[in-house]
């Protein structure tokens, strides 16, 4: 990648001392505090559940998580249209850094998901629709880090991992429709069939707030590293 090529050159500025802007410092400060009253709505506000107990606590952030795994999923398909379409290397890179943090989400959906599952079906993991669904689209993009990071050609590696980038995303509405298409131990759409109460919804959608701002401050944060390395490499190549 050409460094000269990335936006914003006040930005690759500010990343050569590896210096957070005040926009970083904002977003880290509001992601720390929308998690602690993401607690306390989770923990405190929202009303212990009748029949599952406090376990269902685990249900706001569980699905953040997964709604922020589509979110960086559905990053990761975009950016790898622009890429073939425009050639351009800086949506690329936010493409391959999004499915690394798409790939933490999607581990912890997966986590939390037995957590809560254990105490609720009796058992750590089923093969459930929804449950098979989301590690399918786990592999998927475990799969499109190791083609990226093993392939010994990086703008082939970069082609190939931007198609599958974009046929991966099919999995996607695949794990949402799921509990509908198919007989499954997984709750129902609570959410969209509008069952789930108020103060609940609240806390949910607290929580949601929550993860979307790490998201954004994350990706800055992976991006900033990334380009540090390019300039980095620039200036290797410049003193050989």
């Amino acid at each position: 990648m050409n460094v000269r090529s990335l936006p914003l050159p006040t930005e690759r500025q500010e990343t050569r001392s590896g210096a957070l802007d005040w926009l970083d410092w904002l977003l880290a400060g509001v992601s720390a505090a929308s998690f602690v009253v993401a607690l306390y709505a989770a923990f405190v506000y929202a009303p212990t559940e009748a029949v599952q107990g406090d376990v269902q606590r685990i249900f706001y952030f569980h699905v953040s998580l997964a709604w922020l795994a589509y979110l960086a999923f559905f990053v990761v398909f975009l950016g790898s249209i622009v890429y073939l379409w425009k050639r351009s290397e800086w949506w690329d890179t936010v493409a391959r850094c999004s499915a690394e943090v798409g790939v933490v989400l999607t581990t912890l959906v997966l986590i939390s998901g037995s957590l809560w599952g254990r105490p609720i079906w009796g058992t750590w993991w089923t093969w459930d629709a929804r449950l098979t669904t989301t590690l399918i689209l786990w592999t998927i993009y475990v799969v499109y880090l190791m083609l990226r990071a093993y392939s010994s050609d990086r703008l082939r590696g970069a082609r190939y991992g931007a198609i599958l980038g974009i046929i991966g995303f099919a999995d996607v509405p695949i794990v949402q429709m799921s509990v509908v298409w198919w007989r499954t131990l997984h709750p129902q759409p609570v959410i969209e069939e509008g069952a789930l109460p108020p103060q609940m919804l609240i806390a949910l959608m607290i929580s949601l707030v929550a993860f979307t701002v790490f998201y954004v401050f994350v990706m800055r944060i992976r991006l900033r590293i990334e380009w540090l390395k390019e300039e980095i490499a620039q200036l290797q190549e410049s003193e050989g």
